[in-house]
């Protein structure tokens, strides 16, 4: 089908929309893929257990590192890894054929079981190298100007709190930061806040899925339906979102939405999507110009340039094991380790949450010992000592958060995970909490 085209603006023009197009009416013939990918064969239920064997079969992860920090930058399926690499190699066999004619249907097919795992149609959907890209494209193509309002919540990404401070203040907006008070004792709480505080009228809001530093869900369907009434449009940055959530984002009724697939999904790293409604995608410019600009909202983003496209074609793999495994079975995994490790941790410290516990997915914020803080109000500082601590005695990854004045560990759990990791960092933190108060004691 390909084979005649070697020019990337013909290629883009009548190749890419056209095969989006056979998705829609039925008739797509996806491309071959050069290799064959690997089989699980989990759907008969012979599934490695969760916890260890998860990780020592599909995962990277040395041993000795208790590794409770998946939120951070995530973990790459091993076979994902493999296929990218798999990939790297065929291109350099013959790069013009494979950057002339074969990659962009290789995308668009990727696009395709992308689109049906997060329910959207694939013309709504492009894929970027990570969130931070995705939130530069729809911040950056607001046209705002002096008196249009842009609101967010003091737990938006640090990345993107720099990103809509730097862009209001170059075109003259204003930026409104609402802060939440912690504990959160409830969805309503976050929903009032942003009831009573955001004007009619509001250019664009935007709210994090699951905030990273906080790690709750926010009840993103009352807040949807508040930004409707008042006639603001609505950014979504889904970054912990892919996996662990059950998206459907052509009912959800967002403007923009935007998740990595190389967290939670654990894909390889540099792939992410952009969600974008079908009304305002011609209101959008591509950060990157090239090749494919001005023939179709995909063709615009498809390519951006030469690049290492090897993570996104390794999403066959990623959604192959997630399809095998279960997506129910796994998030299953995760909701009950999260409860026992939850349960362990705030018995063991006698502490509490950052907010209510069904608020927590596959993350979560428990209070440390209060004998831990120096003074009264837990800074950033305070915060990094202790995960530097755990990191250099302990070899515990997970990070420590100050919030609300109080400090909070934030734990992360995926199915390589098991309930002993979190029985060590509770010992590690109570070892610490007692070297701390026999120092004040002899101060």
């Amino acid at each position: 089908m390909t084979s005649a085209r070697r020019d990337f603006g013909s290629f883009h023009s009548s190749n890419v929309q056209e095969l989006l197009g056979a998705i829609k009416a039925g008739n797509y013939v996806p491309p071959t893929l050069p290799f064959e990918l690997p089989k699980f064969h989990y759907n008969n239920g012979n599934i490695p257990s969760f916890g260890e064997e998860m990780r020592k079969k599909h995962f990277l992860l040395e041993e000795e590192t208790t590794f409770i920090n998946h939120g951070a930058f995530g973990s790459t399926l091993k076979e994902a890894l493999d296929v990218a690499q798999k990939w790297q190699l065929y291109i350099e066999r013959q790069p013009l054929r494979f950057y002339d004619r074969e990659l962009l249907p290789h995308l668009v097919f990727i696009l395709k079981r992308l689109a049906t795992f997060v329910g959207c149609s694939p013309m709504d959907l492009v894929l970027v190298p990570n969130v931070t890209m995705a939130m530069n494209i729809i911040v950056r193509n607001q046209d705002l100007k002096e008196g249009d309002i842009v609101y967010m919540l003091n737990v938006t990404y640090g990345a993107v709190k720099k990103l809509l401070r730097h862009v209001c203040e170059e075109q003259g907006a204003t930026l409104q930061e609402e802060s939440l008070e912690f504990p959160l004792s409830g969805p309503g709480q976050i929903i009032n806040k942003v009831e009573e505080s955001l004007q009619p009228g509001t250019k664009l809001a935007v709210f994090d899925h699951i905030p990273s530093n906080a790690a709750f869900i926010n009840p993103l369907e009352a807040i949807i339906s508040i930004c409707r009434q008042r006639g603001t449009r609505l950014l979504i940055d889904g970054a912990h979102s892919l996996g662990v959530m059950d998206l459907k984002l052509s009912s959800l009724d967002v403007d923009y939405y935007t998740s990595n697939c190389h967290k939670w999904f654990c894909s390889p790293k540099g792939c992410a999507f952009l969600y974008v409604k079908p009304e305002l995608q011609n209101s959008l410019r591509p950060l990157v110009i090239s090749h494919g600009f001005g023939f179709g909202f995909s063709s615009d983003y498809i390519w951006t340039g030469l690049k290492d496209y090897t993570p996104p074609l390794a999403l066959h793999t990623v959604l192959d094991f997630w399809e095998s495994v279960g997506v129910q079975r796994i998030r299953g995994y995760i909701k009950d380790l999260m409860s026992q490790a939850v349960d362990l941790l705030v018995n063991r410290w006698k502490t509490g949450l950052l907010a209510q516990r069904g608020m927590f997915g596959s993350m979560a914020c428990v209070r440390l010992p209060e004998r831990l803080l120096k003074g009264d109000y837990a800074n950033y500082e305070q915060a990094e000592t202790i995960q530097n601590i755990l990191y250099s005695q302990f070899n515990i990854e997970v990070p420590i958060k100050a919030l609300g004045g109080k400090l909070y560990v934030r734990i992360s759990v995926h199915i390589y995970n098991d309930l002993k990791q979190y029985q060590k960092l509770a010992d590690a933190v109570e070892e610490i909490t007692l070297k701390a108060c026999c120092l004040l004691h002899t101060d």
